[in-house]
C-alpha cells in the first residue's frame, strides 16, 4: 500500500489555544497543506483578521515532529492517519503596510 495513493484516515486539529478542536477523516494525499489550512479555517470558525483588520496568515504545525508544515507540502508525504495539527496565526510584527 502506497501513502501517496491512499487518503489519510484520521488528524486531529486544533487551534493554538486547543479550545476550537475537530477530527478530519479521509484527507485527499495529493492536496497541499495550504488547502488543508484554508478549509480547517472554516472548519474551526477561526479569524482571518487580527483585531486591527489586517489578514492572518495561519501555519500547521505538525505535532510528531514539532515542525510547521509548509503550505506547498503534499499530505501523502507529510501526513500519517492519527496525526496532530496545531493551526497558529503567524504573528507578524512590526509589518505594517499602508
Amino acid at each position: 500500500m502506497h501513502s501517496e495513493d491512499t487518503a489519510i484516515g484520521l488528524l486531529e486539529v486544533s487551534d493554538v489555544s486547543g479550545q476550537k478542536t475537530a477530527l478530519v477523516s479521509d484527507v485527499p494525499p495529493d492536496s497541499s497543506i495550504g488547502d488543508i489550512v484554508d478549509q480547517l479555517l472554516a472548519e474551526l470558525h477561526l479569524n482571518r483578521n487580527d483585531s486591527s483588520g489586517r489578514p492572518l496568515t495561519y501555519h500547521a504545525r505538525l505535532e510528531r515532529e514539532g515542525r510547521h508544515l509548509i503550505a506547498s507540502e503534499r499530505a501523502g508525504d507529510a501526513l500519517q492517519s492519527g496525526d496532530r495539527l496545531v493551526l497558529q496565526p503567524n504573528i507578524d510584527a512590526g509589518g505594517a503596510r499602508s
